[in-house]
């Protein structure tokens, strides 16, 4: 089972059936119908499809695919719209069904479509792109089969304007705060350069006299710190020896710091530490440290007590990838997979995290299409066939399918 959006030439499309949008009598007309007759070799198929006779709206049949790069062609009537009050949206809705039936019949394990009847026969591109949708998602719950739904342009796509819209103020806000974030970065870099060209300089400023009297406080706490007993090491006076200017040697070089001065200085203590409630405990680190990324991903399918075809389905996965997943416990996905699984694992943004990170992932804030899955993820959406809506119409890669 795996479903894609690709924008392309059905004709070159790749696929044990090829959908058409057929005439109901036995003849062929202008559009997608006429390009699959010519690309086949129309006297050839034409001929075949006069065996068949007459197709009503809503109903398919199937002829060899001749020259195609496909075993068949499913020929199916779609209506012409009428404003919407004649039945259009069901009969449409019937035709990508009884095509899936008639593919399942013929033991395809593959399948194409364009969006049926939008053609010359006017129906909505918008309206027409949900029903397949709906009409796919309800079909591979249920059966195994790769789907391919082929478009020519960007206009199919259109969502709920508010969908878009969020979505687009959720990246736009993380792109700011990026740049923001690099905007610091920036300044924090000529910080550090004017320290270094004006303590090389001999020269002060603000930035310098306030690190030199830092360094000085420290040096101070630490000669308190240190007094040494007669009979101790000598290590630590070699460095208080050899420093020509105590004010400006931090002597924290010196010294292996504690655990309480490094939890010191990010501000937490021992005990906080240890009561942190985000923190996860030692005892549940050590009892996973072993898990790879395909172990993880079987036990939390236990662990939330899923089917494991229910999570590969609603991840996009192929069972066959799946299956080769599941027989090899060091596989290493790529992150697109790994992500996929989030999705079919239903994670909230937490587990997501650690579980790319099994696999050495992680979500970046430059990369749009992370930013898409985060989005939905935050939002506990997992509607897979949404989010692919989405990565196709910024122009960005599919989740699920193939590895």
């Amino acid at each position: 089972m795996a479903f894609q959006i690709i924008r392309d030439d059905i004709t070159l499309v790749s696929a044990d059936a090829i959908v058409n949008t057929a005439n109901p009598e036995p003849i062929y007309s202008t559009g997608t119908d006429t390009a699959i007759y010519t690309a086949a070799g129309a006297e050839e198929l034409l001929a075949e499809r006069k065996k068949i006779g007459d197709i009503a709206p809503g109903d398919a049949r199937h002829t060899p695919a001749f020259a195609l790069d496909a075993k068949y062609i499913i020929h199916t009537v779609g209506p012409a719209w009428q404003g919407g009050d004649a039945g259009e949206r069901e009969t449409v809705r019937r035709c990508y069904e009884n095509s899936l039936a008639l593919a399942k019949r013929l033991g395809c394990e593959s399948i194409a479509f364009p969006l049926i009847a939008t053609g010359n026969y006017g129906f909505p591109k918008d309206e027409a792109l949900q029903i397949a949708i709906s009409v796919f998602s309800t079909f591979l719950l249920r059966s195994e089969m790769d789907i391919t739904l082929v478009v020519f342009d960007r206009e199919s796509f259109v969502l709920s304007g508010g969908i878009f819209s969020e979505l687009d103020a959720y990246i736009d806000e993380h792109y700011v705060d990026e740049r923001i974030d690099e905007e610091y970065a920036v300044d924090r870099m000529r910080s550090q350069v004017v320290l270094s060209k004006s303590e090389k300089s001999g020269k002060s400023s603000f930035f310098s006299d306030l690190m030199r009297k830092s360094r000085s406080k420290n040096a101070a706490t630490e000669r308190r710190r240190i007094e040494p007993e007669p009979e101790e090491d000598l290590e630590e006076y070699a460095c208080e020896e050899a420093a020509p200017d105590l004010e400006d040697i931090d002597l924290d070089i010196c010294k292996e710091p504690s655990v309480e001065d490094e939890l010191s200085m990010m501000g937490m203590s021992v005990a906080a530490s240890m009561s942190a409630p985000s923190l996860r405990s030692l005892d549940d680190l050590e009892s996973h440290v072993a898990d790879t990324w395909q172990e993880m991903l079987f036990r939390m399918i236990d662990e939330k007590g899923y089917k494991p075809a229910d999570v590969y389905k609603r991840a996009n996965i192929s069972r066959k990838l799946f299956s080769k997943i599941n027989s090899n416990k060091d596989y290493q996905p790529k992150k697109d997979t790994a992500l996929a699984f989030c999705i079919g694992l239903q994670l909230n943004i937490d587990e997501t995290k650690d579980f790319l990170a099994r696999a050495g992932y992680a979500l970046s804030p430059s990369s749009k299409f992370d930013l898409v899955l985060q989005f939905y993820i935050e939002k506990e959406n997992y509607d897979m066939f949404e989010i692919n809506e989405v990565l196709f119409d910024h122009g960005l890669n599919l989740i699920g399918k193939f590895e």
